[in-house]
């Protein structure tokens, strides 16, 4: 099976940042504050050291996660990338066969997609019925809201 998570270079920085981050700063902000509360006396009935050791262990676990996935990173190079088929990494220019309205998505790591940026994760039901496929291929995606109906115009490099 593969392990792998695969991310442009902007992607694995982003991680790489925000776990740098949470190790270097936040880390030594939550330790100033269990400090702080402790030398507010009784620890049984003391909501601000509660607070902060919660904090603590949500930052540790997500430091955790961030190496983790760092740690089984493959980083996505464009000379390595195929236009020929959908693959991570693509961008795909689809038409709606239904309403005829055409849009583009950029199939990545889940870890990396953002919808806001028509950013779509490589496990999605889109994404998994594109992969593969050629330009001029049309698909036929289950979705919850019922079946899209796509063709695929134009596969390239993201700008």
């Amino acid at each position: 099976m593969d392990n792998k998570i695969y991310l442009t270079q902007e992607g694995y920085d982003k991680l790489f940042q925000e776990l740098e981050y949470l190790k270097n700063v936040r880390r030594k902000e939550i330790s100033q504050r269990i400090g702080e509360a402790r030398l507010l006396g009784d620890l049984s009935e003391n909501a601000e050291y509660d607070a902060a050791k919660e904090e603590q262990a949500q930052i540790e676990k997500r430091i955790a996660e961030l190496e983790g996935k760092l740690a089984q990173a493959e980083i996505i190079k464009e000379s390595d990338i195929n236009t020929d088929k959908v693959a991570i990494g693509l961008k795909v220019k689809l038409k709606d066969l239904e309403n005829g309205d055409e849009f583009s998505y950029t199939l990545l790591s889940n870890e990396e997609a953002d919808f806001e940026k028509n950013e779509i994760g490589i496990s999605s039901p889109i994404a998994q019925a594109l992969l593969g496929k050629s330009e001029g291929e049309e698909v036929e995606i289950q979705v919850p809201r019922g079946k899209l109906h796509y063709k695929i115009i134009k596969i390239s490099l993201p700008e």
